[in-house]
């Protein structure tokens, strides 16, 4: 096979002016997958990550280098996660974001970062160890001296419909009545049995963006929690009968819609994550697959947590319109003269 190689005369052509002078808003590479693997006191932990990195590209320069954003993926997992207790998604992404910034001579780049690994839990009844599967998120942009990031998760779960539940009820509480049950009896039967509904099986994101340059750290781990603790009831991957009739017990004793499920993230993070400052930007979403429609629903809320505190707090809506990518891409201040 004939050995190539670049001649030294060669032109940098990425370097060179486009026919066409216009700045471009992202350049880059898309879908890089990576199976990083992290040590820990229990073993070897997998994570299979997939990374988007960009870089702006002002007006005068043709193409970016694409395969330093390769190189730059490499050098950072070697540097920064190998050999790590942990892995925190955000803080890669903004070590790759302030490396491919510097190497490609942009003013911005910004990366985001997709992480599944595997999470050993009991079952909730038999105890079986089961492995169910989290997605972890980090994003972050930097720019000269400035970065920003956003540390976010991803679970599954079980709603159980409160609006069908109560037209059964209803419906049961007739029944019983024209059969003899007094109020009283009906109220223990209920106490008793949960009343039948529909199911979904619910998917909740949370995001947690900090400040510009903030040595926040944030606990993934307590995230999943509140995403899982937000719906009807977290769900097994294996369970024994015993289990899945404990799973759907909790479901029905405690039914919520869409809606509920992303104001239950919002309460979590206020309640759990006190010492986050006012600034931080919370995303908080749910889609549930329904099992009666075709369709699936959604609800999501997203802005600045010091209106979702003082919107708790008084009751008078405090909705903002901000969203990811307005609050990730704020560049840093403006210098006065």
């Amino acid at each position: 096979m004939t050995a190539y190689k670049i001649p030294s005369s060669a032109p940098d052509v990425q370097a060179q002016e486009p026919e066409l002078p216009v700045s471009l808003s992202r350049v880059g590479v898309t879908g890089v997958e990576k199976v990083i693997r992290i040590k820990t006191a229990e073993g070897d932990q997998l994570f299979m990550a997939k990374m988007d990195c960009y870089v702006d590209l002002g007006p005068e320069q043709k193409g970016a280098h694409m395969s330093r954003f390769e190189e730059t993926v490499n050098d950072v997992i070697s540097e920064v996660v190998l050999g790590a207790s942990e892995f925190r998604a955000e803080r890669v992404a903004e070590r790759i974001a302030v490396l491919v910034r510097e190497r490609q001579g942009a003013a911005r780049a910004e990366v985001n970062i997709e992480a599944r690994y595997p999470e050993h839990k009991p079952a909730p009844v038999s105890g079986i160890e089961t492995q169910e599967i989290y997605t972890l998120l980090g994003s972050a942009v930097a720019y000269e001296g400035y970065t920003r990031r956003i540390i976010g998760v991803q679970a599954q779960g079980m709603t159980a419909c409160p609006c069908a539940q109560q037209i059964i009820a209803g419906n049961a509480r007739e029944r019983l009545q024209e059969d003899g049950f007094s109020n009283e009896d009906v109220d223990r039967i209920f106490e008793a049995v949960p009343v039948a509904t529909h199911n979904q099986r619910g998917l909740g994101t949370l995001h947690v963006g900090l400040p510009a340059n903030s040595e926040v750290e944030i606990d993934a781990r307590v995230l999943l929690d509140i995403v899982e603790n937000s719906m009807s009831s977290e769900i097994y991957e294996m369970m024994k009968r015993t289990d899945e009739a404990a799973v759907v017990e909790k479901a029905h004793r405690k039914p919520r819609f869409v809606e509920d499920c992303v104001r239950e993230m919002i309460g979590g993070v206020v309640e759990k994550l006190v010492d986050l400052d006012d600034e931080c930007w919370i995303s908080s979403r749910q889609e549930n697959l329904e099992t009666i429609h075709q369709h699936n629903v959604a609800a999501e809320r997203h802005g600045l947590l010091g209106d979702m505190r003082r919107e708790i707090e008084t009751e008078e809506q405090c909705i903002s319109t901000l969203t990811r990518e307005a609050w990730l891409l704020d560049g840093p201040p403006q210098q006065s003269a």
